[in-house]
Parts: C-alpha cells; sequence; structure tokens
C-alpha cells in the first residue's frame, strides 16, 4: 500500500500506555498514525500536517484543554475531518453542549479495540 492511499489519524490521549497500544493497533491495521499527549501538541499536527482523515481523541487532557475544544476548531478547519471521542467519563462529552459531541462517536473506556476499527472504517468509507 503506498503511503498515500493510507488513511492518517490523530491519536490524542494524554495515558501513554493507552496512546502507545492505539499507535501500535492502528499501525497494524494499515492506518498512519500520528500522536499528541496534549492540546498543544494536537494543535502543533493540525497545523503542520496538511492530510488528516480522523482525529481519535480524549475528552479529559491535561493543561484544561479537552477533546471537544481541540476537535471543535479542527472541524472548522477541515470539514472533512472525522471524529471519534474516547473517554472514562463519556457523559461529560455529551453534557458538552458541542454539536460534535451530538454527532461524533464516543467509545467509554475501557473499549475492544476491533469495535473502534469497525467504527473507523464506517466512518471513512
Amino acid at each position: 500500500m503506498s503511503e498515500d492511499a493510507q488513511d492518517v489519524v490523530l491519536i490524542v490521549e494524554d495515558d501513554p500506555s493507552i496512546l502507545m497500544v492505539l499507535a501500535a493497533y492502528l499501525s497494524g491495521e494499515g492506518y498512519r498514525v500520528l500522536q499528541a499527549e496534549n492540546g498543544e501538541q494536537a494543535f502543533q499536527i493540525l497545523a503542520t500536517k496538511p492530510h488528516l482523515d480522523m482525529m481519535i481523541t480524549d475528552f479529559r487532557l491535561p493543561g484544561g484543554i479537552s477533546g471537544v475544544q481541540i476537535a471543535e476548531p479542527a472541524v472548522k478547519l477541515r470539514p472533512e475531518l472525522k471524529v471519534i471521542f474516547i473517554s472514562g467519563y463519556p457523559q461529560e462529552i455529551r453534557e458538552s453542549g458541542s454539536s460534535i459531541a451530538l454527532k461524533a462517536p464516543i467509545l467509554a473506556k475501557p473499549f475492544d479495540l476491533d469495535v473502534l476499527q469497525e467504527i473507523m472504517q464506517d466512518m471513512l468509507a
């Protein structure tokens, strides 16, 4: 598969073990994975990478910024960007009042990696 054919996924997750597992799994499934541990890194990637297909983001992140606060400007800049939220506190995402949070899939931690993969395939098809 050529690099151009790969779907590019940004994972925003502050737990290093979860980030490592997600990145390894998705890389093994053929995705090109970019990683950010906080909002600052996520915004840097969003500003410098011209092509992103999907963002998978935790809701609670360090530095007082939430996954919703990253997703909203990201989707404004890139309307085609697909977003999936992951969180130990899924209700907080639903209660955020964000229009993205009402539309995007929300996976409660812990979740099955195969379920994540199925949702991703559906969204990117």
